[in-house]
């Protein structure tokens, strides 16, 4: 049984590729009391963020710029969710030009909150929590679930804690569209068929890159993982913590991955849940995902075949699969009617709620509902999945985390393509990868080729040398972070130890199976990791 929240807040990568499909690849504040962290010490190393995890020694003066931020204390206020606090912490908005650490305009304001540890048991420290995206809120995902929900045990003996990285939702988040522009952006056809919806799909990428460098330049050049993994080293040592320990998931995973390689020395417990393989340029990563959304697809269709009515037929999966293709593209053409005329079903929406569902099996019925329905003419079931997965909310307006998602992607990594005629001739691998979803998600990886904002990240192994263990978790059929990532980002950590959970879905811990979860829970409680290669069902 899968103990997380509904979709809306599960851990989950986004795909790398276009907002319009899916994006590239997870909350209240107020009150008043303070707390202070101590002495703190100035980064022992810094980071060009022009260079993607790639650590340089520092200079004196460097760690006398960075020590105020180090040495900051937190007021902490009561939140509008009981037990949870809530603080701002500061951070250089450019790690290479640190202001002073006092709020001003070369600082930027990144969102924390916190729930202390209940006890029973001495208390470890804290737990620092993230749910991947990139752009998921991590707050959100700390009141929503990993504070309420996370085993009991865990929680007894760290404060759980969350810090929204930079960009995203209440840490300065990136914006680019209005609700209406937004609207319109989920709707544009993400298979064109000839010329003029190739330059309809270009243009509509272009004015998305355009409102995020309008409504956010200032921090655009600023929202790398490098850096988010930098703010977090501020934050342990702000907490007090000797040691970062954290549990990330889904691109979580890279975060969690990136601070190690920058701080070795600094790491403490690393749960890298549903993992991200960082040696990979974006359109493998691309191609990769989309081979996982298609092992997903097929899971769910041999799953739907044994319905008492399954919308896809009998059959075998692959003719049910080939079903639910033929109506994603029977939508192309003839969209089905919605409660918002504004916004039929088509194919692009459609997509994007059966991508929503592959994420979390326990979506499986919604999603053969929406299909039963889609095929009777009405789009409603499908289009709300879409939704939950933009975070859509009623009165038409979108969190950030598509924004965000962007950002941060195109920044860390070179875009997958640069022109149309580079998707048309990788389009066959992208069908192979996936009969279903890869001339979409093709296309959609042309996402980044506008982006206002140069890449300042590479891809590149990380061995984070001298870090404590590291407990790499692998899913076998999960669709967003395909299992070989797990196996690879494992084997590339000097440290990494890895553990797989032989199911379906996005991501391991906490969705029922007592193996996997008694396994990270004594590495967390106990220091101990899982023997290399342990295996869970």
């Amino acid at each position: 049984m899968d103990t997380r929240p509904p979709l809306r807040t599960s851990p989950r990568s986004r795909l790398r590729t276009s907002v319009a499909l899916l994006a590239a690849t997870g909350l209240l504040i107020g009150g008043a009391s303070g707390c202070s962290s101590g002495t703190a010490s100035p980064p022992l190393k810094t980071v060009s963020t022009s260079t993607q995890g790639q650590a340089q020694g520092s200079s004196g003066a460097d760690r006398a710029a960075l020590a105020p931020y180090y040495a900051q204390k937190l007021t902490w206020r009561q939140c509008g969710v009981p037990g949870f606090e809530c603080a701002t912490m500061q951070a250089p908005l450019d790690y290479a030009k640190p202001g002073s650490g006092s709020g001003g305009s070369g600082d930027i304001k990144l969102a924390v909150s916190r729930v202390k540890a209940t006890g029973p048991g001495t208390r470890i420290g804290s737990l620092l929590v993230n749910p991947g995206g990139p752009g998921g809120s991590a707050i959100g995902y700390l009141q929503a679930y990993a504070g309420l929900g996370y085993p009991a045990p865990v929680r007894a003996r760290y404060d759980m804690v969350a810090v929204d990285p930079r960009g995203v939702a209440r840490s300065e988040p990136v914006q680019c569209l209005t609700g209406k522009e937004m609207d319109a952006h989920t709707q544009v056809d993400q298979t064109p068929d000839d010329a003029a919806e190739v330059a309809a799909l270009s243009a509509a990428y272009e004015k998305f890159s355009a409102g995020c460098k309008k409504r956010s330049a200032r921090i655009l050049p600023h929202v790398s993982t490098v850096e988010a993994a930098r703010d977090m080293d501020l934050l342990r040592e702000i907490l007090g913590d000797e040691k970062l320990q954290y549990v990330g998931a889904s691109y979580g995973t890279f975060l969690g991955a990136t601070y190690a390689e920058l701080f070795p020395d600094r790491t403490g417990r690393l749960v890298l849940d549903g993992a991200m393989d960082p040696s990979l340029p974006a359109r493998d990563l691309n191609r990769d995902q989309t081979a996982g959304f298609e092992t997903a697809v097929q899971s769910f269709a041999a799953d739907c075949v044994k319905q008492r009515a399954c919308p896809l037929g009998t059959g075998t999966p692959t003719q049910a699969a080939t079903r639910l293709k033929a109506l994603l593209t029977a939508l192309d053409t003839k969209p089905a009617p919605t409660k918002d005329k504004n916004r039929p079903l088509g194919e692009a929406l459609a997509t994007m709620g059966a991508i929503a569902a592959m994420y979390d099996e326990g979506a499986w019925p919604r999603l053969r509902a929406g299909l039963e329905a889609a095929q009777q003419g009405d789009g409603n079931g499908l289009l709300a999945l879409a939704d939950s997965y933009y975070e859509r909310g009623p009165s038409g307006e979108y969190a950030n985390l598509m924004y965000a998602n962007t950002a941060v992607n195109c920044l860390d990594l070179p875009p997958a393509f640069t022109t149309t005629a580079d998707v048309e001739a990788a389009l066959p691998s992208f069908e192979k990868a996936s009969p279903v979803f890869g001339a979409g998600l093709a296309w959609a990886s042309l996402n980044c080729a506008s982006w206002p904002v140069p890449a300042t990240g590479k891809p590149h192994r990380i061995e984070a040398k001298g870090a404590a263990p590291i407990v790499v978790v692998g899913t076998t059929r999960d669709p967003a972070t395909p299992y070989k990532w797990a196996r690879s980002l494992a084997a590339q950590l000097a440290s990494g130890t890895l553990l797989t959970y032989d199911g379906d879905g996005h991501t391991a811990y906490g969705r029922g199976s007592d193996c996997i979860d008694t396994a990270i829970n004594a590495y967390l409680l106990e220091g101990t990791p899982p023997q290399d290669g342990k295996q869970c069902s």
